[in-house]
């Protein structure tokens, strides 16, 4: 039986992150497949933690900067190490390469960071978009370290081809998977139009985009959906919801901030639309594929929107103009015709885009053809090209690591 280790930025969260939720996907597919899981953090859970042992998943914490890790990889001697975005590469691979020699390296991205960070940098400080920043230069890096990366967003799977000229043979996209079978044990209630009521948004609020998307609708957009719908609400649903977003809860205005969704399903199915007025962000967006879920028409940007739906036509509505975004709103929550007309189709674009099947087979047959080659079996400049990123990567991290935990046990 091949041994996987997975090494979490954080555990996983699936019902207040879609990382969590991606990440727990990914664990099925190789439990499923016969591999002995095994999962390690050094971040302590949380009450939203999900029991990966309930699912035959060992768990183990682990130890930042501590030379511990450095016996659980002797001991546990995986097949693979798949590392949970590109910092926890970073803080890890080094002793990974020095403990389990041949074991194959694995990035989730998640999202490209660099990517988010130069969409961000454009909106707060009207700057040119720059891909080519600091981020990126440690993403990339960490990408050209492994033997693959998983990319959840086809736009990001072109780009990385495109404009940093990563081969083909080194990406898999896996976007979010869909299953049939997993659907049909979901308990909500798929409400109609008439039993619907109210906007929502939801997303946790930690997440810089979706704390901006929530500021936007307040001040900008809101005000101009209530002139129409005076009497209609928007409710905001997401863990870890702080005071600053808390103090925007307004009876008055129909701004509701609500807390966390336990069931992310059952709340979206109560609801005629889903608010997503993200202004920058990348990857794929959970809460759009959880409206699929639910039959809940979107209210999109493009950010929003970007690479859900490759084959298929939106389930909703794309608008970065604001005060169409308003209009168009109004017009999708007052028509039954056109609220029932996007809703119907949520099972067939869940189908065509994000087929379980499909991409699993596909992430285990590349996996199948890693070949790990012997510094012999290299040419001279792979050779060159891996000592080099393995050498800035020990100049910068390794050996600050080891500062760390010399440090460290001098103070104990």
């Amino acid at each position: 039986m091949k041994k996987l280790l997975v090494i979490g930025k954080n555990w996983p969260e699936p019902k207040t992150t879609a990382a969590g939720y991606r990440m727990l996907q990914l664990l099925e597919i190789f439990k499923e497949n016969s591999y002995s899981v095994h999962f390690c953090s050094a971040t302590q859970k949380s009450k939203y933690s999900f029991d990966l042992e309930s699912i035959g998943i060992k768990e183990q914490t682990v130890f930042l900067n501590d030379d511990s890790f450095d016996t659980y990889i002797q001991n546990l001697q995986p097949d693979i190490v798949l590392y949970d975005r590109f910092m926890t590469e970073e803080q890890y691979s080094w002793r990974v390469r020095e403990n389990s020699s041949t074991c194959i390296h694995i990035l989730d991205t998640e999202d490209l960071h660099f990517l988010r960070k130069a969409r961000e940098v454009v909106l707060k400080k009207k700057q040119p978009l720059n891909l080519y920043n600091e981020v990126a230069m440690r993403e990339i890096a960490s990408i050209s370290r492994c033997d693959l990366s998983m990319i959840i967003s086809t736009i990001e799977f072109d780009l990385l081809q495109k404009d940093f000229e990563i081969p083909k043979s080194k990406l898999v996209y896996i976007p979010f998977l869909y299953s049939d079978a997993k659907r049909e044990k979901l308990t909500f209630n798929q409400n109609s139009f008439q039993k619907r009521s109210n906007f929502v948004m939801i997303g946790n609020s930690l997440h810089e985009p979706n704390y901006d998307a929530i500021l936007y609708m307040k001040k900008e957009i809101w005000p101009l959906i209530r002139k129409t719908l005076p009497q209609v609400e928007v409710h905001i649903y997401g863990a870890y919801q702080s005071d600053k977003i808390t103090q925007l809860h307004n009876k008055k205005d129909g701004f509701l901030i609500k807390g966390f969704a336990s069931d992310a399903y059952e709340t979206l199915a109560n609801y005629r639309i889903l608010l997503a007025p993200l202004r920058f962000g990348a990857g794929l967006k959970g809460k759009i594929f959880d409206a699929l879920h639910t039959a809940t028409p979107v209210a999109m940007t493009s950010i929003a929107a970007e690479a859900m739906f490759v084959n298929s036509a939106p389930f909703g509505f794309i608008e970065d103009e604001m005060i169409n975004y308003a209009t168009y709103c109004v017009e999708l929550y007052q028509s039954k015709e056109q609220w029932n007309e996007v809703s119907g189709k949520h099972l067939e674009i869940l189908k065509s885009n994000y087929d379980r099947s499909a991409f699993a087979k596909a992430l285990l047959l590349q996996i199948s053809k890693i070949d790990i080659k012997s510094d012999e079996q290299q040419s001279p400049l792979e050779h060159f090209n891996l000592k080099m990123l393995n050498y800035h990567s020990n100049a910068r991290f390794k050996y600050l690591s080891k500062w760390i935990a010399l440090k460290n046990s001098n103070q104990a």
